[in-house]
């Protein structure tokens, strides 16, 4: 039996209608969920040395950077239709670089030819929205950053002085010196700590940057709005060379 016009209209209509509702659903869930988290800043782990003068002592020498370290950085974006804002968090564990230190924890160290770089080909992304594929994103990155023509980024500083504090204590750190990126260079300041962790060097901070001053635009994703201001955080360990 032939169905009217009239009714196969409204069955369509119908069936349309359910199809936008469910790809609608889907939309929500994809980019306006409050289903979203971000792991926690960086930071010192929480098992320094022991305090002892034998520690202290052999704080000074050369080190080099070793596995366990992460690099990366966050960023605030806001999904269409969306009041709060999501922080992207990316990572890479590709790091290296060293100092060299000088000094005692009686006198106070000088921590000189400062030096960490990091693969920023090797970045992934570490938060998570509901219904999204978040690593997508880093192919985002990869293209914005022009990572195949600037693959790292470093930042170096020439020396900081470590005032005396006693041994097995954490140190807080103001380090001026100047961040690489998208090949520019720019002088910036990194907010850090540091402690012996067993036989390692740990030092744990962040350096707060404007992408637009290293050539680089916020990256545009349709329904998502990047903020220009990233935070590029570090927990490196080193060890005596």
């Amino acid at each position: 039996m032939l169905i009217p016009m009239k009714r196969r209209l409204m069955i369509g209509g119908a069936a349309l209608a359910l199809l936008a509702a469910l790809a609608g659903g889907g939309a929500y869930v994809y980019f306006f969920s409050g289903l979203r988290t971000s792991p926690t800043q960086l930071g010192l782990s929480s098992s320094p040395a022991p305090s002892g003068s034998t520690v202290s002592t052999a704080v000074a020498g050369t080190w080099t950077v070793t596995t366990g370290s992460l690099a990366g950085y966050r960023v605030k974006e806001l999904f269409a239709g969306e009041t709060s804002k999501h922080e992207a968090v990316a990572r890479t564990s590709a790091v290296s670089g060293g100092m060299t230190v000088a000094g005692d924890a009686t006198s106070g160290f000088m921590v000189t030819d400062i030096s960490i770089t990091a693969d920023l080909t090797q970045l992934h992304s570490v938060d998570s929205v509901a219904g999204r594929d978040v690593t997508q994103r880093d192919g985002v990155v990869f293209r914005q950053l022009d990572l195949s023509s600037f693959p790292t980024a470093s930042f170096t500083a020439t020396s900081v002085s470590v005032a005396p504090t006693g041994t097995g204590s954490k140190v807080s750190l103001q380090i001026a010196g100047n961040l690489s990126m998208h090949g520019v260079t720019k002088p910036v300041t990194a907010t850090a700590q540091a402690q012996l962790t067993g036989d390692k060097l740990e030092i744990a901070g962040s350096v707060i940057a404007d992408m637009s001053e290293f050539g680089v635009s916020p990256p545009h994703v349709p329904f998502v709005a990047v903020d220009s201001q990233v935070t590029i955080e570090f927990d490196v360990f080193l060890v005596k060379s």
